[in-house]
């Protein structure tokens, strides 16, 4: 005892005899755990001394049964040993029923488990960190425990702990490995020395360090919490727990030892540390520094020492540096989104480049949208690379990126995809398989609507086939927003639009695309291009000073005194939830408040001049730019309030305000609009519509006004005063008299012309039956493709140029040039389009495209399907290239123009004399016939920009000019794929942007036409009824020429604005643009005949008699009756004097006799020379059923046919060689 007696120091204040009672503590900590694990054993063998002798009697007991005796006596026996087994089946379940409880009250299974886990980690926590609190307190003392504070709290913790410690081991199977568990040996060394410290009023330190080996299980904590999820994460907290845990324990133990000291030194050789001191001495020894300022002095620190160097070292040489790898693996791209309150953020994934998001941003962020207050979230799998990261980092304020992948719900909840505006997934353009492509985003489509089924979602797609994939998803609705831009459809719709009216599909894109102005001083053709290219498409509601104003009223004053140009209007129902967009209906159309004009202008302040207009404020202002928000009163105006379109035949009133319409036929309104419904993009006209349900319904209207016509709008065939009228409508007209009802014309929706499916073998021409055939003003289409390529959709090129707008005389014959292998498997969805035709061959064989005269046709269309996995990006588009060169580079015979001339029936160059001298639509100036190559309107599909250099070797544009400067696309002669691309932002602001858009390229293609293509791949015939021989009543696109006519004085030196207002007031025609002779600003007289755009011109521009005006011209029903033609002016310049084969001028007969008579006398002509040749073969099978039927010939070019020709040029005649059949409706 004298080695324990001390002198009295201040560290032990409370025993005068300075003994320690460190033994103490210690001891109830041992007595503790060897008491329990003696326990333990002793229990163990007592179990299996009572098993063993259990099982012997068992075996005595069948022993004795095996020999038969005493069965009495076992009798008697059994009933005392089945009593104990009971009472053993009870207890046994008794005791498991407690064990369950006691497992579930410390699993993490339960919400009461996992709260009870948390909380006695958040309390070791707790009592470690009291343990650091002590620490700077001597390792025993004397403490009260009333009086201090810290001993309370850890006397509360303790007190938990042993009743956890007590649950665990009731719970706990195998109670031995329980008892040698470290979480039982650290309740063993901390819990019983707090009972002991209470009972002596004294405290030692000791060994309440071990605390810190709970810190071990925080990465399971973390993992009930839900909060890690990945395994490198859960790793790496394991990591560091065990390390810290690790270090803080063996910290505490040299803090003990050192402030101790030895004990058989009789703690004489103890030193003053902290416990961070020692933290710091374990640190520097683990990584092998060892500066040698703090060291162990004790023999039981140094012996520690030597121990923890060997396991320290190797922990610190594996843990750190996987430690260091899992944080530098880590995505740096990673986390999560914060929404910022008051700021829409959008989600941007899919194909995610340098190219793609430098062109999305360009756009989206251009300087003339008005506050994009959006912030753009990109979402990809991969990392970026340094450019696309330095593009992030130039606009960090509105742009962030995120590693993952949409298919993942985890990175879909990191982005925020539930708040979000809308999700654009951005396609791959130029991968090698379509399909792959299409599929991979209709799967990302799949994967955002499942987790969130309301987010309005944008997405590209490659192939028009696939957008039918779309529709199978349950909460895709278009109606909400949901929009699929299919790259493919639009890229063909527009090319189609450049054989009707070349150069418009650079205007188109121009329109939708955000670009600066760029001004440029020099007179060039590129000064008034560039002016036109600053134009974009825009919405903005209409002031209430336009309330009852006619459509075209609108647009004449918008145009002259707000310097805008309006070319639709957008018609909500209040009853019905879609809405329609009307393209220059007409002047029966009357504004009605809440109307949403779609305006071309050069930036969003500018359209602003349509809201704020008002009549008192701004009727005398003359500079449009003083057009501001005035203090008038302005009504509340609705979003979407309804338009009313009904109107009255005789006044042209609305309804409201008609008193020449009885009550009976007011009642009716609300009957027609459910029986003819608008479609989302149709552009109908109601009058045509309301004549239709007029026939169905009784007619309460006087037979005087019956007769009087029904249209509100001018046609061009017709005088300006009188009203048009529809002979295909109009009840008791000899021509519905006559229709015969069985034959189908026109496709089910009535948007396009159709005929029965048609084999392949039938359109198939040899190089001899083309050159034989006389074509002229065709469509010959060069497409490039092979059995392995991948089908392009043709149907999206033919289906615009088989509107029902057009006429059956003036559609124009396709003809294409290529691999019968590829055009066989694009058939199937073209068997049901008449006048086509195939000529296999290849476009690079000039034989080929002298068989198709190719030097007579409207337009060539060079397409390539072949997808080249080449590095070298210039030979993508080799074979287009060359075919547009080796084209460029024939030459032509000048006795062609004697077929020509023959084929226009020797009409005076320049007139039309079958047009009303009152008409816009005359014959363009008649050129000299087609000799070289270098003037056959071309127009080129390219993959990369960069390669439309090649095209023209006669321009100068540099190599890194972008695609929308250049001479082939500013003429209309070649057309990228890359430049829809704005068409994602733009229909992300504005969702009416693209139905306008596919309205006008696509030829009248509506949701409910997809949905039908998508179940059955093919257009499916219908019966010509009243409903669907409305739906041909709809503006279409056409070229306007200035050389004569009724604008031949404003054509030469007039004004771009009286020419707009005149064609808008007489004929209801909206001109948008004009098609300009490249060197039309020379002074020189010049041979050069390319064109060039120019977009909305001002009202001051002057006008050349060469140019072509774009326009919005109206369905006339009387083309079908006349045969007048209105694509005269559709013709490019490089073949304006041509005309369609199928574009003949049949004076106009009174009655039906008369015609047949004159169709009787044109058959025999044409059969006599038909015996006369020789020669008999049945062509363009796919006239309509009901034509009377002709053999028509295919006749080579002879002598005796220029003979023939010139006895026609001497009588006039006006039958041609070779005539199609009109259609009879």
């Amino acid at each position: 005892m004298d080695a324990l007696i001390i002198p009295v120091t201040m560290e032990v204040p409370c025993d005068s005899r300075g003994q320690r009672m460190w033994w103490a503590f210690l001891a109830s900590s041992m007595v503790t755990f060897f008491g329990g694990l003696f326990i333990i054993l002793l229990w163990r063998t007592l179990k299996y001394l009572w098993t063993v002798c259990c099982h012997c009697g068992v075996k005595t007991k069948e022993a004795q049964k095996i020999n038969g005796g005493g069965d009495t006596q076992a009798d008697g026996a059994c009933k005392p040993t089945d009593e104990k087994e009971e009472n053993v089946a009870a207890e046994v379940g008794w005791m498991t029923s407690v064990k369950d409880w006691a497992g579930v009250m410390i699993s993490a299974q339960t919400l009461t488990g996992r709260v009870l886990v948390v909380l006695v980690f958040a309390l070791s926590i707790g009592a470690l960190v009291i343990y650091f609190i002590d620490s700077s307190n001597p390792i025993e003392s004397c403490q009260n425990f009333y009086k201090d504070f810290t001993l309370q709290i850890d006397m509360a913790f303790n007190v938990f702990f042993l009743l956890y410690f007590g649950l665990r081991f009731i719970a706990a199977n195998d109670k031995l490995w329980f008892w040698l568990e470290v979480n039982s040996v650290v309740d063993f060394f901390t819990v019983p020395p707090v009972f002991v410290s209470v009972y002596l009023n004294r405290s030692w330190l000791g060994l309440r360090f071990l605390r810190a080996l709970r810190l071990i299980q925080f990465s399971e904590i973390l993992q009930f919490l839900n909060i890690l999820k990945t395994s490198n994460s859960i790793k790496l907290v394991n990591l560091c727990s065990i390390f810290i845990s690790t270090w803080l324990t063996a910290a505490g133990f040299i803090h003990l030892v050192e402030n101790s000291g030895d004990p058989w030194e009789n703690f004489q050789n103890n030193q003053p540390l902290t416990y961070w001191e020692c933290v710091y001495l374990l640190m520097v020894t683990m990584s092998t520094v060892g500066y040698g300022d703090v060291y162990a002095k004790t023999t039981l620190g140094r012996l520690f020492m030597v121990f923890f160097i060997l396991g320290g070292l190797a922990m610190f040489a594996s843990y750190v540096p996987e430690i260091i790898e899992l944080i530098g693996n880590r995505k740096k791209y990673g986390g999560s989104y914060s929404a910022v309150s008051g700021r829409k953020h959008i989600v941007v994934c899919g194909h995610i480049t340098l190219e793609s998001v430098s062109n999305f941003l360009k756009d989206f962020l251009h300087k003339d949208r008005d506050d994009v207050n959006v912030e753009i979230v990109f979402l990809h799998n991969i990392s970026p690379n340094l450019e696309l990261e330095a593009l992030f980092k130039r606009h960090f304020t509105q742009v962030e990126f995120y590693q993952g992948s949409v298919l993942n719900p985890h990175d879909l909840a990191r982005v925020k995809i539930e708040s979000a505006d809308a999700c654009l997934i951005l396609a791959n353009k130029y991968c090698a398989d379509p399909d792959a492509e299409d599929a991979s985003n209709i799967m990302r489509v799949i994967s955002i609507k499942n987790y969130h089924p309301k987010i309005r979602i944008i997405t590209q797609m490659l192939q028009y086939h696939n957008k039918a994939h779309l529709l199978n998803i349950p909460s895709w609705n278009w109606k909400e927003g949901d929009d699929a831009i299919c790259l493919a459809e639009l890229k063909l719709g527009f090319i189609a639009q450049s054989c009707l009216a070349p150069g418009l599909s650079t205007m188109l894109a121009n329109l939708f695309s955000m670009r600066s102005f760029i001004k440029i001083e020099e007179d060039t053709w590129q000064k008034y291009y560039l002016e036109g290219v600053a134009n974009e498409m825009y919405t903005e509601y209409l002031s209430s000073a336009f309330v009852g104003l006619s459509f075209p009223a609108v647009c004449e004053l918008v145009f002259a005194k707000l310097k805008l140009l309006m070319i639709a209007i957008e018609y909500k129902s209040e009853k019905r939830e879609s809405s329609s967009i009307l393209i220059n209906p007409g002047n029966h159309v009357k504004i009605q408040e809440g109307t949403l004009g779609f305006f071309i202008a050069s930036d969003a302040k500018e359209v602003k001049r349509a809201f704020f207009y008002c009549k008192a404020c701004h009727d005398d202002i003359t500079d449009p730019k003083r057009i501001k928000k005035c203090g008038c009163k302005r009504p509340k105006m609705s979003i979407y309030k309804r338009m009313k379109l009904a109107c009255c035949f005789d006044c042209g009133r609305s309804e409201r305000d008609c008193s020449c319409m009885s009550g009976s036929v007011h009642s009716n309104m609300d009957t027609l609009e459910r029986a003819f419904p608008l479609s989302s993009v149709s552009v109908n006209d109601c009058s045509t519509s309301l004549r239709a349900f007029e026939d169905e319904q009784p007619s309460t209207l006087s037979p005087k006004k019956k007769q009087r016509n029904g249209g509100m709008r001018n046609s061009p065939n017709s005088s300006p005063k009188l009203m048009r009228h529809d002979p295909l409508l109009i009840p008791g007209n000899e021509q519905i008299d006559n229709m015969d009802a069985n034959v189908k014309k026109y496709d089910s929706t009535g948007m396009f012309h159709w005929c029965p499916a048609k084999d392949i073998e039938k359109v198939i021409l040899t190089r001899s039956e083309a050159a034989m055939t006389v074509l002229s003003g065709h469509v010959v289409v060069c497409i490039f493709g092979d059995v392995k390529s991948a089908l392009i959709g043709l149907r999206n090129l033919v289906m615009p140029l088989r509107a029902s707008n057009f006429h059956y005389h003036e559609l124009k014959h396709i003809v294409f040039v290529g691999s019968l292998e590829y055009l066989r498997r694009e058939w199937e969805t073209l068997h049901n389009f008449p006048k086509v035709s195939i000529l296999p061959g290849t476009p690079l064989s000039r034989a080929d495209l002298r068989a198709v005269n190719i030097n007579l046709c409207d337009m060539c269309v060079i397409l390539s399907a072949n997808q080249n996995n080449i590095d070298d990006a210039s030979l993508q588009d080799k074979e287009c290239i060359l075919a547009s060169l080796n084209i460029k580079s024939m030459q032509f015979d000048d006795s062609i123009g004697v077929l020509q001339a023959n084929s226009q029936g020797f009409t005076p160059p320049g007139m039309d004399r079958s047009s009303p001298d009152n008409s816009p639509v005359h014959g363009l100036l008649r050129q000299p016939s087609i000799t070289t190559g270098a003037n056959i309107p071309i127009i080129t599909e390219l993959v990369n920009d960069s390669n439309v250099q090649f095209l023209d070797q006669d321009d100068d544009d540099d190599p890194d000019t972008e695609l929308y400067l250049t001479q082939p696309f500013a003429c209309g002669t070649a057309f990228a794929v890359s430049v829809l691309d704005s068409l994602m932002s733009a229909t992300y602001f504005n969702d009416n942007i693209l139905t306008l858009i596919r309205t006008l390229v696509t030829g009248g293609a509506t949701p409910e036409l997809e949905a039908l293509i998508a179940e059955e791949n093919a257009l499916r015939g219908g019966y010509s009824t009243p409903q669907t021989l409305a739906n041909r009543d709809r503006c279409r696109v056409a070229q306007l020429a200035l050389y004569d006519g009724p604008f031949a004085d404003l054509g030469d030196g007039g004004c771009y604005g009286d020419l707009f207002c005149k064609a808008l007031k007489t004929y209801n025609m909206l001109c948008f643009g004009i098609y300009r002779l490249r060197d039309a600003h020379l002074s020189t007289p010049s041979q050069c005949t390319k064109r060039y755009v120019i977009t909305n011109p001002p009202y001051e521009f002057e006008l050349v008699p060469t140019d072509l005006i774009f326009c919005l011209m109206q369905f006339d029903h009387n083309a079908g009756q006349s045969r007048a033609s209105l694509s005269h002016s559709s013709h490019s310049s490089y073949s304006s004097s041509k005309k369609s084969s199928s574009v003949h001028s049949i004076p106009s007969t009174a009655n039906r006799p008369n015609r047949t008579k004159t169709r009787d006398s044109r058959e025999k002509q044409n059969a006599t020379r038909m015996n006369r040749m020789g020669q008999e073969k049945k062509w363009f099978t796919d006239e309509p059923d009901n034509a009377y039927p002709r053999n028509i010939q295919i006749k080579p070019m002879s002598t005796h046919m220029a003979n023939q020709i010139n006895q026609y040029k001497s009588t006039s005649s006006l039958i041609p060689p070779i005539r199609e059949v009109e259609d009879e409706c």
